[in-house]
């Protein structure tokens, strides 16, 4: 019997870990097949957010995300083998909707998977709704009957306070929740893989890009089921 596989895709190198990484590690031991598409490769990070634009430049922090990425799959199981980075430029998705939109339908049309994981409509960046957006096409276009989850990184009313964020959650009748208990400390062992977001690694930086993995470590991961 062939085994069920399953794609993952982040937008940026990161996405995939905070998103589902207990999930990924729970179906790695399941026997699942997985592959992980990273659209695209996060150098812009700090020049959006700090105004770094050296030190590292975004060709560094290129590189840096690259690794840190297949350092913190590796902890979750996942092989170099089973990463695919398309390595468009963040910020691009939009021009280049239809070029990456042919390139998610071969990549699915290939694996057919069983389930497939993705950002929510609703997450607060832009590139996290244009991929929503060309993952939910692809698939339409292929008819695949395949079970489609989106994962949250930051929802638009997050904005306002995590506790009227949940409080829409009450509302939300197409979620489903994964215990991921037992891999809960490899997931926190993955996330601080990721040094150029949870530390400082420049003297230019006021603080990490990410201050508080604490709402990504919790014993269960949330998914939006896409009908």
């Amino acid at each position: 019997m062939d085994k069920k596989s399953i794609v993952v895709f982040a937008p940026h190198p990161d996405d995939e870990t905070f998103g589902c990484g207990g999930t990924i590690a729970k179906r790695l031991s399941e026997g699942y097949e997985i592959l992980i598409v990273v659209l695209t490769d996060g150098r812009y990070a700090f020049s959006a957010l700090f105004g770094i634009d050296s030190g590292p430049t975004p060709d560094e922090l290129k590189e840096i995300r690259k690794a840190e990425v297949r350092r913190a799959t590796e902890v979750l199981g996942v092989s170099d083998k089973q990463l695919l980075f398309l390595d468009y430029e963040d910020g691009t998705l939009d021009r280049n909707f239809n070029e990456v939109k042919g390139k998610i339908i071969e990549i699915l049309a290939k694996n057919i998977p069983e389930e497939v994981y993705y950002t929510y409509v609703k997450d607060v960046h832009i590139d996290h709704r244009l991929a929503n957006r060309i993952v939910r096409d692809s698939t339409r276009e292929l008819g695949l009957d395949t079970k489609k989850y989106q994962y949250s990184i930051v929802r638009k009313y997050a904005r306002v306070g995590p506790k009227i964020d949940r409080l829409f959650d009450l509302f939300r009748h197409n979620m489903t929740c994964v215990d991921i208990s037992e891999f809960l400390s490899l997931k926190e062992k993955a996330l601080k893989e990721f040094k150029s977001e949870v530390t400082t690694i420049s003297r230019k930086q006021p603080r990490p890009i990410m201050e508080d993995i604490d709402m990504f470590l919790k014993g269960t991961e949330t998914f939006f089921v896409d009908e």
